[in-house]
């Protein structure tokens, strides 16, 4: 079976890829690993080459270490990475500061503790302000909102002031009307009984009168003899 270099055909790897009818053919072509001169020996089929590079042990990868420049081999990344000095580690003297190789000589633990101490006094002060202006803002909305309410409370109250008042003139009304109601019943119970009473006299005085006739009638006439004496 033929071994291909990619470098030896004068094709870019899109270029052969994009050729589908040769597809099958390619994936028959054993390609050997970019990394050849770096010591990479293998040597793959067109469709596996591209997963054996991203785990070449030849490739280069940037150093994990933030600020490092250095792209280093795969396989001599963890001997890059002891003596990286971009590498961080904790402060000896015991500060609890991570500090990188290169700054060791420089670091002081007072100084850095006092910058910590500044930063994180700004850092409460700035959340204090926060703060602060949070809870005015809420004390504002929650003030303008009281006032709402007690304008609406004092119109309303206002308005049972108003609803009370047409009620208590409606009532002193009403008692008006029922004392006179009163008076006028009593006036006419008065007139009822001076008008039995009337009645009553009235028919004592017929009585009277119609026993009067009577013994009128029983009564012997006089003669003009006994009239004359």
């Amino acid at each position: 079976m033929p071994v291909v270099s990619m470098a030896c055909e004068g094709y870019s790897r899109e270029e052969i890829l994009t050729a589908r009818y040769m597809k099958n053919d390619l994936n028959r072509l054993q390609i050997h690993c970019r990394n050849r001169e770096c010591g990479c020996e293998m040597v793959c089929s067109l469709e596996s080459i591209d997963r054996h590079e991203r785990e070449c042990e030849c490739s280069r990868v940037p150093c994990s270490n933030s600020g490092c420049p250095a792209r280093v081999e795969r396989r001599n990344l963890d001997s890059h990475l002891a003596v990286c000095e971009y590498r961080s580690r904790e402060c000896p003297k015991g500060c609890g500061y991570a500090i990188l190789s290169a700054d060791d000589a420089q670091h002081n633990c007072v100084a850095e503790l006092r910058t910590e101490l500044e930063l994180l006094r700004s850092e409460m002060i700035c959340r204090m302000e926060e703060a602060k202006h949070e809870m005015e803002s809420r004390l504002d909305s929650q003030r303008k909102h009281m006032v709402q309410k007690e304008s609406l409370l004092q119109n309303q109250i206002e308005e049972l002031k108003s609803q009370m008042s047409r009620m208590s003139s409606d009532i002193r009304t009403l008692l008006a009307t029922e004392r006179q109601h009163h008076q006028e019943l009593e006036q006419a119970q008065l007139e009822k009984l001076e008008l039995l009473e009337l009645v009553k006299t009235l028919q004592e005085d017929c009585r009277l009168t119609r026993d009067g006739s009577k013994k009128a009638t029983h009564v012997r006439p006089l003669t003009r003899l006994e009239s004359m004496k």
